[in-house]
């Protein structure tokens, strides 16, 4: 390659890499995938040279911390537990701060743990609300340790376990606290490290959560109907309850879109999926439509089985070519939190019905061009731009040169 040749391939590489995403990662959820999500050369290179001593506080008011305990739970205190230093599960209110691994230690009375998160969204924690931490001092936030592995860690104190604690997290990309809540399980501990003896909380949810439905039930039925509606929440149980959760006999809610005050257009927004087996996955962000105010989404499957969704009682069909991955278009019915879906399944021979849910972010909604496609449009325009740009200066310097 001769030298003015280098140059002006050099040239056009840097100007590739500063107009298109250069890292494509694919972060997996608890029930499935998150996936596709860029980052930019010149984004990171920006939040480096701002340094901003300002800091502000998320969309805490758009989505309050989802419940992480379950009914009639009970705090576990450092007195209730043997010293020592154990694994223990920690659940979050939150997919997008997720805790993969927690060491608890507990000395005479006290507890603190070592949290090991998902990602490296988040420079320092502060226990208590986001908008506790604004007014707080800095030197009660927690920062980030980095392990071996080039994960984030974080030492925290530990008030109760089996108790909703208030955590929160200041993005490094938004530079806001974002309101999370944590749950450390004691169930998860060794048995020979607690000091008491915990009620089944699964059963007893269950329960209620089946009390409910009968009582949801009950008061739908007709006046000719002789049954009587139960009003004592059901006495416990030797026998194993199963949660109901969603299953394709829920009555669900009428599929009706939500407003938003976004003008009609179409944008990309952050989804997450739960509920099935866990293999399946959504594309996200997924696309955004408004539509006279309301709100659609185009769900992206990460498997060609599925041939309908039900949200509501509205059944909604695959729209993608043969052998390409499932596509709906749905109505957004809730955003920021959990939306009760169905989708049907042929993975197993015989069509199969099974219930997920979809949480939709609001703080998350942004240009059409974050989604995954378009950023791949624009790889396969720069890179026809570049190749015809440098073939016609190359036939320049070579007509010079003669």
């Amino acid at each position: 390659m001769k030298k003015h040749q280098f140059y002006i391939f050099s040239i056009f590489f840097l100007l590739f890499l500063l107009t298109v995403p250069t890292t494509l990662v694919q972060a997996q959820e608890p029930y499935g995938i998150r996936s596709l999500s860029y980052g930019l050369l010149p984004g990171g290179a920006r939040f480096a040279a701002q340094n901003s001593t300002s800091e502000s506080l998320g969309s805490t008011a758009q989505r309050p911390p989802s419940p992480v305990e379950k009914y009639g739970m009970l705090p576990i205190y450092g007195r209730d537990i043997q010293n020592g230093t154990y694994e223990i599960e920690v659940i979050s209110s939150s997919s997008m701060f997720r805790i993969i691994h927690a060491e608890l230690t507990v000395a005479d009375g006290r507890m603190e743990a070592v949290l090991t998160l998902s990602g490296t969204g988040y420079l320092k924690l502060f226990m208590g609300t986001g908008q506790e931490a604004l007014a707080g001092n800095a030197d009660s936030y927690i920062g980030f340790e980095e392990d071996p592995d080039g994960q984030y860690t974080y030492r925290i104190p530990v008030e109760a376990l089996n108790k909703g604690l208030d955590c929160a997290a200041f993005s490094k990309r938004k530079e806001k606290w974002y309101d999370r809540v944590i749950l450390f399980d004691a169930s998860s501990l060794p048995e020979d490290a607690l000091l008491v003896e915990l009620p089944d909380y699964d059963a007893i949810e269950a329960a209620m959560k089946a009390w409910e439905k009968n009582q949801a039930s009950a008061s739908r039925t007709t006046e000719g109907d002789s049954s009587e509606a139960p009003t004592e929440p059901p006495a416990s149980s030797s026998d194993p309850i199963k949660s109901p959760a969603i299953t394709s006999n829920t009555a669900l809610a009428p599929a009706s879109p939500i407003t938003l005050t976004h003008a009609d257009g179409e944008y990309a927004i952050e989804a997450t999926l739960s509920g099935g087996s866990g293999k399946s996955g959504i594309v996200s962000p997924t696309l955004l439509i408004i539509r006279d105010q309301k709100a659609y989404a185009r769900i992206q499957w990460s498997s060609s089985n599925y041939d309908y969704m039900l949200v509501g009682n509205e059944k909604y069909f695959n729209t993608a070519a043969e052998g390409s991955n499932s596509l709906f278009e749905i109505p957004v019915t809730a955003m920021d939190t959990e939306m009760p879906v169905i989708a049907d399944t042929t993975a197993m021979g015989t069509p199969h019905e099974v219930p997920y849910t979809l949480t939709f972010y609001s703080d998350t909604i942004g240009p059409k061009s974050r989604m995954p496609q378009e950023a791949a449009k624009r790889v396969v325009l720069m890179a026809l731009i570049i190749i015809i740009a440098g073939g016609i200066l190359n036939h320049i310097l070579k007509k010079r040169n003669r």
